[in-house]
């Protein structure tokens, strides 16, 4: 007996679509410290600018679909959906987009690419866990305990064994601890509210970005809402591309794959991420892992993808 309702969009097509949406958000971060160098944007009004594009980008393909077909089929919620609980969805989706987008990149300023990426997106999927089991009822068992143990004690190695202040900065740890925080809260929202098939994920990835926009807009302001006129092309290239792919392409398929992949499944096959974003920041912008460094995510990432083993498992015997 399945433990959700049957999802609209199979389960394969929802994990590639999944796998997709992490490989491109595995540049995001790239993109932003090469953004850092000369900008003069700072975390927030680097988040306003990706969210705002994002939105302008998806309302824009809205359109497009809208005069292809001739109808608005797919850009509002579906019938089973109540006002009450759309709004509800949306706001909760929208800050919380809003917060990890903005907590991430900060992460990245103070502590590079590859630390504040793997702390981020290693802590994501035990909060994710965490936050399954207490709010929607999905067992852990004894081997995700495990797991979940094992992801903490590589995430303290991770901090505790930075070699010198340029290797794990606390600053750094603490907003990728944040971001990691939002985005459990992001996932298990758009997954609990998504159950069913309820909602048209278009439309909700839309909604979730004008909400996360409106919100930053004050604070970006507050920080510094423009670049530098010195290599503004560069930096407005940089911008279109964040806007482009690791955000409008990759979130719109990541709630779309929501609809149809277990939260904690979807947070395992977000490792992507992490790995691509470590590579990145080794090969192409200089930085460097120490021993300790590396050891701890060796740790935080086997545990997390013992954790999508147990995931594996889990499902496998609900669904015979």
């Amino acid at each position: 007996m399945h433990s959700t309702p049957h999802p609209a969009l199979p389960v394969g097509r929802g994990l590639a679509y999944v796998s997709l949406a992490a490989t491109a958000w595995g540049t995001a971060g790239a993109a932003a410290a090469l953004l850092y160098q000369g900008s003069g944007l700072g975390p927030v009004a680097l988040t306003f600018w990706r969210t705002f594009g994002g939105l302008l980008l998806l309302l824009a393909v809205r359109a497009a679909r809208r005069h292809r077909t001739g109808s608005a089929t797919g850009t509002g919620p579906l019938p089973t959906e109540t006002p009450r609980r759309r709004a509800t969805r949306v706001a909760v989706t929208g800050i919380a987009l809003a917060v990890f987008q903005a907590a991430y990149f900060a992460s990245v300023e103070a502590t590079g690419l590859a630390v504040g990426t793997v702390i981020t997106m290693g802590a994501g999927p035990v909060l994710i866990a965490i936050g399954a089991r207490l709010t929607m009822g999905e067992r852990l068992g004894a081997s995700g305990v495990l797991a979940v143990g094992g992801a903490l004690s590589g995430l303290l190695i991770l901090v505790l064994g930075g070699e010198g202040a340029t290797t794990v900065r606390p600053a750094g740890v603490g907003y990728a601890l944040l971001s990691a925080a939002a985005c459990a809260v992001m996932t298990l929202a758009t997954r609990r509210f998504g159950r069913g098939g309820g909602s048209d994920p278009y439309a909700s990835t839309i909604s979730a970005f004008a909400v996360g926009a409106l919100c930053l807009l004050p604070l970006a302001a507050a920080e510094g809402l423009w670049p530098h006129l010195h290599d503004l092309g560069r930096s407005l290239l940089l911008l279109v591309y964040i806007a482009a792919i690791p955000t409008a392409l990759a979130y719109g398929l990541y709630f779309a794959g929501l609809a149809a992949v277990r939260a904690a499944t979807a947070s395992v096959v977000s490792l992507i991420e992490p790995v691509s974003a470590a590579a990145i920041a080794v090969l192409f912008l200089g930085e460097r892992l120490t021993t300790s460094t590396a050891a701890g995510t060796a740790v935080l990432l086997t545990a997390v993808a013992a954790l999508a083993v147990t995931e594996a498992r889990g499902r496998g015997r609900r669904l015979g």
